[in-house]
């Protein structure tokens, strides 16, 4: 299960966000995003954990815990939203083609 982890500590490095759920099972990647021109952390990260109970596991002991004096966002990550799919009803105007 692909978990979304926002409202991180700019501090935060891929290996202390897997260290922040590997209590809870096995961890296959844990990920800060950062901004691709500075480096920078961009505030939320990625974890993935192939064990799905495991992964609930961490997102129900995880999300809202004060964590470096910020409250974390968890929860299981949805698919990204592409402006594609925001049209993909016809069109600009979700209308029909005629």
């Amino acid at each position: 299960m692909m978990i979304y982890v926002g409202n991180l500590d700019y501090a935060m490095t891929n290996e202390d966000l897997r260290l922040l759920f590997e209590p809870f099972g096995a961890v296959a990647m844990a990920e800060v995003q950062v901004k691709s021109r500075t480096g920078q952390s961009r505030g939320f990260g990625y974890v993935d954990m192939p064990n799905d109970h495991e992964a609930d596991a961490a997102i129900n002991a995880l999300s809202g815990r004060e964590h470096k004096e910020r409250k974390l966002t968890v929860n299981e990550s949805r698919p990204r939203r592409t402006v594609r799919d925001m049209y993909a009803g016809g069109g600009w105007f979700g209308g029909g083609s005629g």
